[in-house]
């Protein structure tokens, strides 16, 4: 095989794919309404290959997609685990911090990779080799769900630059088509882009509007670069020269001041006029749900140029699994010992692809002294897309926070509601994130699942440790409520159940009945099994869900909780009461069970589903697509 990593262009990593066995192409003629997204999202699923869609209806481009779908593509593309990249990082700022000779001298090659971390400006470059009509009727665009509102850019990367200090910004967003010339300009709340913008308008600018280059169809390293969370004014296209161990080529725009990646498939150029707005979406999300029509910016096509014989980039998002899990991933394992420059306790972090990454958060804390962990998780809110967090769990350094059933283990041991639960109301949220009913605001929680330093008196079920005692007065969860049509129980402390209809009521009576098994005076004696025979724990934590869960698909199950409550609203407690500290003032101390109401509610927007039509249509052609 060819050498790993180093990839000056995205044609030369499919052909090393095609080589390594692990690019598919696709022969005979595809849709790219909605049949290109059903094949895709079965093959990511399986962690299957690349695909090239050599033959795109009504367009004479061939698609890229999956190109990043599976953790073997991304170390070829890195040339190495993203996880060792972290680790170099955080070996350089030690390094210079205060620099050292003989440190320096072991870390020569990082450094000499230190000094590709920049660009290089040329006159010009393979993606200006051809200039055509500014229009995206000819582009093999997708309309990737039912109800989307039209056709979308998925993989677009979308250059901006600082109207006031001139720093780049590169990040992905989507786009919708409204016509042959204008798009929609999704930029969320906490993206680069989009502070570029705000600025634009606030400056009373009589420029005509803020200079964008789409860039489509960059080297692996740049795309990554382009959702890696990096401090606010961080080069992407400077950082993607660290990566991939070369300069990035940049050379000058058509019809714009903007210098695009050289070595890109496509540019799209235009401008993004100010105190402009059309409605955009609905689009089906990588929260599994369709986002809510908004009014966003609008982008207007001034030119278009590409390389000869260019491949048109695509990514599909919707329900988890899909491509951007091993996106997010790989930078998540890239990029998070930066934040150790600031909050030094850290020992780990992982965001959670199957809640959509911002809705579950768990951090590993070294702490030195009382609630540290408390006050890292409090300090994380605040720093750049980690604000954007729901649902932030804290647990001791040494537990794996990558794995789900560790993490419920220690909310099990350490957690207690009275002392290590804390809510934040009316804070940013994702953009996507519909569960408050307010764009761009909702409501956040931590729990502190950390070793205690000081041993906690035992005072009930909620505030310490309990033996497992066998369960005698079995009870299965349905004889509680006739709504309840099946139940999971997680690691003693985790009971999800799946209703019909709303969940509400069903989850206050559970959560009263589990609460108060533990008030009495006799060892606690049921408690969720399925067998009367097994050893049980009274559940600290209780789920409702849809019937559109399924409990038996840990993805999915991950997915159905924590995409659909909002914190401020959706959770009780087995009782809530006020405690008092210093002068009088009060706080909220909850007891007992904690409860999270994540069924599916009047007014959120619908989950994705992919239409019979077209399922029973890619069953009937899989074997064409394959060869088989």
């Amino acid at each position: 095989m060819i050498k790993k990593g180093g990839f000056q262009d995205l044609q030369s990593y499919l052909r090393y794919l095609e080589k390594a066995g692990d690019l598919k192409r696709i022969r005979v003629e595809v849709d790219p309404y909605l049949e290109i997204t059903e094949i895709v999202t079965r093959v990511v699923k399986e962690e299957g290959p690349a695909l090239l869609f050599e033959k795109v209806r009504g367009s004479p481009y061939p698609i890229a997609v999956n190109i990043l779908g599976a953790s073997r593509r991304i170390e070829w593309a890195l040339g190495r685990h993203p996880r060792k990249i972290g680790e170099e990082l955080l070996r350089l700022i030690d390094a210079m911090n205060p620099p050292n000779l003989k440190n320096l001298f072991s870390l020569r090659k990082s450094l000499m990779r230190v000094t590709k971390m920049r660009t290089r400006s040329i006159r010009s470059g393979p993606v200006q080799e051809v200039e055509i009509k500014p229009d995206f009727d000819p582009l093999p665009i997708v309309h990737c769900w039912p109800e989307d509102g039209g056709r979308f850019l998925t993989f677009g990367m979308v250059l901006t630059q600082d109207p006031l200090t001139t720093q780049r910004n590169l990040g992905i967003y989507r786009m919708q088509i409204y016509d042959n010339h204008r798009a929609g300009m999704h930029w969320q709340i906490q993206k680069g882009g989009g502070f570029h913008y705000d600025r634009l308008e606030k400056m009373g600018s009589a420029s005509g509007g803020l200079e964008v280059a789409v860039v489509l169809g960059g080297d692996p390293t740049l795309l990554l670069s382009s959702i890696a969370p990096l401090p606010e004014g961080f080069d992407e296209l400077a950082f993607s020269g660290f990566l991939r161990g070369s300069p990035t080529k940049i050379a000058k725009g058509k019809t714009i001041e903007l210098k695009v990646p050289a070595q890109a498939e496509f540019i799209l150029e235009g401008i993004v006029p100010p105190k402009e707005r059309e409605m955009e979406g609905p689009f089906g999300d990588h929260f599994g749900h369709y986002s809510h029509l908004a009014p966003f910016p609008v982008f207007h096509l001034k030119a278009v140029t590409h390389r000869r014989d260019p491949v048109f980039p695509t990514s599909i998002v919707g329900k988890p699994p899909q491509e951007d899990r091993y996106m997010g991933e790989a930078v998540a394992e890239m990029t998070f010992n930066l934040l150790r420059m600031i909050h030094p306790e850290i020992r780990d972090g992982w965001a959670y692809f199957e809640a959509g990454f911002h809705n579950l958060f768990v951090i590993s804390v070294e702490e030195r002294y009382t609630k540290e962990a408390m006050k890292t998780g409090l300090g994380l809110l605040g720093v750049g897309q980690l604000s954007l967090t729901k649902c932030l769990i804290l647990v001791s350094d040494g537990v794996d926070v990558r794995n789900f059933e560790e993490v419920l283990r220690e909310i099990r041991n350490n957690f207690d509601p009275a002392e290590d639960f804390l809510l934040l109301p009316g804070v940013p949220l994702d953009t996507l994130d519909f569960t408050s009913f307010k764009m761009n605001l909702g409501s956040k929680m931590i729990l502190d699942a950390t070793k205690k330093h000081e041993p906690r008196p035992y005072k009930g079920r909620g505030e310490a440790q309990i033996t497992m005692h066998e369960a005698r007065n079995f009870k299965d969860p349905k004889e509680i409520d006739k709504k309840i049509i099946d139940w999971r129980y997680l690691e003693d402390v985790l009971l999800v159940v799946k209703v019909e209809g709303e969940g509400r009521g069903v989850l206050e009576k559970l959560v009263q009945y589990y609460g108060s098994l533990e008030n009495q005076n006799s060892d606690p004696e049921l408690v969720s099994g399925r067998t009367p025979n097994s050893e049980f724990r009274i559940p600290k934590i209780i789920a409702v869900v849809s019937s559109d869960v399924p409990l038996e698909d840990d993805i999915l199950l991950l997915w159905g909780i924590f995409t659909r409550f909002d914190c401020a609203r959706d959770l009780c407690f087995t009782r809530s009461e006020f405690g008092r500290f210093g002068h009088g003032s009060a706080w909220p101390v909850h007891r007992g069970v904690l409860g999270l109401d994540a069924t599916f509610k009047k007014g959120y927007p619908n989950p994705i589903v992919m239409t019979q039509e077209i399922i029973q249509k890619v069953d009937r052609r899989w074997g064409e697509y394959f060869g088989r």
